[in-house]
């Protein structure tokens, strides 16, 4: 059985800067990750300066595609402002598989189905054992799935579906564009540049709140894709779109049990305003490895619940004074 100090199972953002920053405290770190890296991951693909901080992140030692955005576009129920403010994005394709090879830990491609507890030891599958056990494989994570579903059940509302389409493309308009709340949709599309020459475009709401509506998240697509056509943003594009979920933020009463953890999407921790998962997977990660590292308690107090506290709020109130 092959015996690690800590493992991670999941290695996007979370696991892998859950690992980096273990392997940083001297710990032997095991990822396991049901599907081999470089993979395709659904995701705008927008990150903060804030996340590029976390990650003590050097744009210039970074070997892949990374566009900075110094404004960008919001469209709201009619409403249109650009806000100046320094946002990235990048292709989670490569993105992933960076952080994943950055953190130094040993990876493996491995589907987790069974996790025992023996003593003060996990054991994976019988294959693997660990003293720390961190669970960051997403909405599906299989720790939280085994171990933490029965303390924090999902909020139904709090579930949002997406669908969206990343591919090559010629664009021409580098501005990050979105739209809030139009054709009824509970939430907001998007149109993200990518270096390199991709682009990124979707579109996601409350699961609940659309059901109840009677709305389609195909039939939203098609009039997305009609919009976007009509701006010139993807003329003569084949748009294939693919769906995932997953939770906004709400309440959390556990994050650990004994030396077992929760971080990123495992728990849900998408920004209830913008619903950005980024941010709080990578900061919920480092506050999990610096608990274990240090002995000390863990909990998402220091996660903000809001991407632009106030902004929207402020915003709308502005333009619609100056029409």
């Amino acid at each position: 059985m092959q015996h690690a100090d800590a493992i991670v199972v999941g290695g996007g953002p979370a696991g892998s800067t859950c690992a980096w920053k273990l392997r940083r405290a001297g710990m032997e770190v095991l990822v396991l990750d049901r599907t081999a890296f470089p993979r395709t991951k659904l995701c705008a693909g927008w990150i903060t300066p804030q996340v590029a901080e976390d990650l003590e992140f050097n744009r210039h030692e970074y070997p892949h595609s990374f566009l900075t955005f110094e404004r960008l576009e919001f469209n709201w129920r009619g409403l249109r402002f650009r806000k100046r403010t320094t946002q990235h994005s990048i292709r989670r394709y490569e993105f992933d598989d960076y952080l994943l090879r950055r953190s130094g830990a040993t990876v493996l491609t491995h589907k987790v189905k069974r996790i025992e507890e023996e003593g003060t030891r996990f054991v994976i599958d019988g294959l693997f054992s660990c003293d720390y056990l961190i669970g960051a494989a997403g909405t599906a994570c299989p720790v939280y799935r085994q171990l933490f579903h029965d303390h924090n059940p999902r909020a139904r509302e709090l579930q949002v579906a997406t669908l969206e389409h990343e591919f090559a493309y010629d664009w021409q308009d580098e501005e990050c564009k979105l739209w809030f709340f139009e054709d009824g949709l509970p939430g907001y599309a998007w149109y993200v540049p990518k270096a390199g020459g991709f682009l990124n475009v979707g579109l996601g709401g409350k699961a609940d709140t659309m059901k109840s509506k009677s709305l389609r998240l195909q039939d939203l697509w098609a009039r997305l894709v009609r919009k976007l056509d009509e701006k010139g943003l993807v003329a003569g594009a084949a748009l294939d779109p693919s769906g995932y979920s997953y939770y906004l933020r709400g309440r959390v009463d556990t994050t650990r049990l004994g030396n077992a953890f929760i971080v990123g999407d495992s728990v849900g921790l998408a920004s209830v305003d913008m619903g950005e998962g980024i941010g709080p997977a990578v900061r919920s990660a480092i506050l999990a490895a610096e608990a274990i590292a240090d002995n000390a308690d863990y909990d998402l107090h220091g996660i903000e619940r809001f991407s632009v506290p106030g902004f929207f709020q402020r915003n709308v109130r502005r333009q619609a004074a100056a029409l």
